[in-house]
């Protein structure tokens, strides 16, 4: 039996007893997009596979550098950091080439912990989208810088005259490519094994940026693709010498990195693409235009869960390929979503304010939730943007907040994120935001010493 081909507990009990292995790596990811796991006996995870497992809840109650929460209520010291129930997901079962015969099993947090789950979020706005009758596709591609470092050696340097692995502009290189083949192929051969399937891989425009576009698929397991991508091209990078980074912008003389998301929607009933009318103007029906709609009204509310690090709003400013107002346009890449025509199966929508620091799983819900949110109250976007949209003056209601702060008050006081994602799940994570903004007030960065230590 192949990872691919398993479905259920007992395929998942088979494909472990067929390969004789001892433990296998079963895997949940927290707030911020990063997997946190262990090797679980054998035994024991055949017993989860029945009955679920239970994982310190501390995972939902700190931050990406393991530092605790002080103002969320489903966990922290008043509760005693007690275990949350997990449930295992024998379909998420994938080889992990980089461990010889090793399996990799994620799980999904249940019962209270359920309403707080990243991953559960997106299936709860995805089961919103089946009762509409809609399937949902997506799709992520993301850019990441390389580096000729590593994790001592970037800690020794204070991140300060790190070495990327190719110098200066040179988008699309075959040179670039073809020299470091041995890497894009070991990445291409990893992602293939570990099902997830790239449609192209290219250097970016930036010193060491490459971009890979990951193929479509249902919503839900597109955001397991991408979740896994992130974590796995850190691990193939940092096995080879190299370091790979996902932050929305590493440096201020460089354009930052994207994560952009593309989505569509299908018929439950039969499958057609539900997007497209060659009847009306580009190719879009009337559901893909109030689609559009609640996307763009709902951006600047739900922004907190696709632009989550107070690094990601560094990103954000006019003529660096990012969008700063909630706009849209066909086949504009100034507006932050971009219709994408060309007939019925590629029609499309990219939302493009997402960057390469996204909790995939989250920021689909955002994108997905605030475009069915659109279908359901018929809500009319403005009218497309022509050419650049950052020349433009836009409406303050267009106007996307500036901070983590302010992104995170706009969710914990939106009626429709809470309709969306649940009250639970909001106020856990805008508060979660909130601690995140608090922690970088606390830094004295270099700007700072530069700029008043002497002076001031």
């Amino acid at each position: 039996m192949q990872p691919h081909q398993v479905r259920s507990v007992s395929d998942a009990r088979a494909i472990v007893e067929e390969r004789g292995l001892s433990h296998v790596k079963v895997g949940v990811f927290d707030n911020d997009g990063v997997m946190r796991g262990k090797y679980m006996g054998r035994d024991k995870f055949f017993a989860a596979l029945d009955k679920g497992f239970g994982f310190c809840d501390v995972v939902l109650g700190w931050d990406s550098n393991d530092q605790l929460y002080d103002n969320v209520k489903y966990t922290g010291w008043h509760t005693a950091y007690p275990d949350a129930p997990v449930r295992l997901l024998p379909a998420s079962c994938r080889e992990l080439p980089l461990e010889h015969n090793m399996l990799l099993f994620l799980g999904e947090f249940a019962e209270n912990a359920e309403s707080v789950c990243p991953r559960a979020v997106l299936r709860r706005v995805l089961a919103r989208a089946s009762q509409m009758g809609f399937d949902v596709s997506a799709a992520a591609e993301f850019e990441f810088f390389m580096f000729r470092e590593t994790p001592d050696s970037v800690r020794a340097k204070g991140y300060q005259g790190m070495q990327t692995i190719t110098p200066g502009y040179f988008g699309y290189s075959v040179l670039r490519s073809s020299v470091l083949c041995e890497f894009y192929e070991a990445l291409l051969k990893l992602c293939e094994e570990m099902r997830i399937p790239l449609e192209g891989l290219h250097t970016e425009t930036g010193p060491g940026v490459i971009e890979a576009a990951i193929q479509y698929t249902e919503a839900l397991e597109a955001a397991d693709r991408a979740a896994l991508f992130k974590t796995y091209t850190k691990v193939l990078a940092q096995r080879s010498g190299y370091m790979a980074t996902f932050m929305a912008k590493w440096s201020k003389d460089w354009p930052g990195q994207s994560g952009h998301l593309h989505v569509s929607l299908q018929s439950r009933d039969d499958g057609a693409p539900v997007f497209h009318d060659a009847t009306q103007p580009h190719g879009m029906s009337q559901q893909m235009r109030w689609f559009i709609g609640g996307q763009q009204a709902l951006m600047p509310e739900v922004l907190a869960m696709v632009a989550s690090t107070v690094n990601s709003y560094s990103r954000l400013v006019p003529g660096f390929w990012a969008p700063t107002s909630a706009t849209w346009g066909v086949e504009n890449r100034t507006t932050a979503l971009r219709v994408i025509g060309g007939g019925p199966k590629s029609q499309r929508v990219e939302y493009r304010i997402a960057a390469a620091d996204i909790n995939p799983y989250l920021a689909l819900a955002a994108a997905i939730g605030s475009g069915l949110w659109g279908i359901e109250h018929k809500i009319e976007p403005d009218a497309a943007i022509q050419g650049n949209a950052y020349a433009r003056k836009h409406p303050a209601k267009r106007q996307l907040p500036r901070t983590l702060t302010e992104a995170s008050e706009w969710l914990a006081k939106s009626r429709a994120a809470r309709e969306l994602f649940g009250d639970a799940f909001v106020e856990h994570y805008a508060a979660s935001r909130e601690w995140e903004e608090r922690e970088f007030r606390r830094a004295v960065t270099d700007w700072e010493l530069a700029r008043y230590f002497e002076i001031i």
